[in-house]
This record gives structure tokens, sequence and C-alpha cells, in this order.
């Protein structure tokens, strides 16, 4: 009989810190999230966690990176209308399930704590620069206007989500990004493709 593999023990632990924090997260809230509670839900020692991440945050970062790539990757049909509906659609199912409840504490979070600061900025900026090379495509492919700044569409498009989610402004119907997309269009496809 072989001995345990040591790095398959390391990475059960690790899957478990990390769904310990976001259960804890979710339940609690991120600020009675604690290394103390993640280490007992978990089964580790609080050294386990530490050899690892330097905060709960980044713990949690860790967590929302794994749910986004597994939810809101960003589709290419060859229409950037219905792959911009199809995608921020997604984001805001993740926004509505257990995601939303971490997001919105690191959010809120990254405001006093570098860490969390640092960690919210570079999954931002992922999506972002993902959003901007499917805009691209559809630029190079006349579905949008050639003059866009991009990061600027990005912003368009994402901040009703982000604004009506963070601030809870309104209800959100399920067709609420279709109705801002369609908004947006005249603004962004070549005035010879409007009908």
């Amino acid at each position: 009989m072989a001995p345990p593999d040591p790095s398959r023990r390391s990475e059960q632990a690790r899957r478990a810190i990390v769904a310990a924090a976001f259960d804890i997260c979710v339940e609690r809230g991120f600020a009675a999230t604690t290394i103390e509670a993640i280490a007992a839900k978990a089964g580790v020692g609080k050294t386990t966690i530490y050899r690892w991440w330097p905060s709960k945050a980044a713990i949690l970062l860790e967590g929302v990176e794994i749910h986004r790539d597994a939810s809101a990757r960003f589709p290419d049909t060859g229409d950037i209308m219905a792959d911009l509906a199809t995608q921020t659609a997604n984001v805001m199912g993740l926004f509505e399930s257990d995601f939303g409840a971490v997001w919105r504490g690191l959010i809120a979070a990254a405001q006093s704590e570098e860490v969390a600061a640092e960690g919210v900025r570079r999954i931002l900026r992922g999506s972002i620069d993902e959003c901007v090379a499917r805009l691209a495509a559809a630029r190079d492919a006349g579905q949008i206007r050639r003059d866009l700044d991009l990061e600027l569409v990005v912003e368009l498009v994402y901040g009703p989500v982000y604004h009506t989610w963070l601030l809870r402004t309104r209800p959100v119907p399920p067709d609420f990004m279709r109705t801002v997309l369609a908004a947006l269009e005249p603004a962004l496809v070549p005035a010879a493709d409007r009908a």
C-alpha cells in the first residue's frame, strides 16, 4: 500500500478552508468571519491557514475567483448584444447566489483593507479585460462602432448592474439587463446598422 500523498491532503485542506470561509461569510457576514471560525469549520489549525493566506479577505478572494470563473465567463456567439445579455444575466445570477454576499463583503472591506482592495481590483481587472477583448472582436467584426472607448463601454454596461445590486436602489426584474442593453444599443451600433 502506497503512503498517503501529503500534497493531496494539502489540496483537500485548501479546498475545505475556502469552502468554510465562504459558508461563514454567507451565514454571518464579512465582519463576523474570523480565521478562528474558518479553521474550526474546516478542521484545520490556524497555522495551516496562515501558511497559505495572510487574511480572511485573501481566502474569500480565492473563493470568489473560483465561483466567478465557473459561472461568469464571456461567451462569443458572434452576436455582441446577445453575448452581453447572456454574460450580464450570468453576473446578476451570480450576485443573487451566495457569491453575492461574499463579493459585497469584499467590496465593502476594500474601502479600508488593502488586501481586499488589491484582490477586488485584480478580479475586476480580469473581468474588464475579458469584456474588452470580446468588445474588440465585435468592433473588428463591425458589430459596434470603431471609435468607442471599450473600457467606457464596459462601465456603461456593468455600471447599472453594480448600482442596482450594491445600493439596492430598486427591484431588479429578470429582463433588467435586456432593457439596459436596448437603451445602450443605439450608442454602440454603427449608424448604418441601426434599424
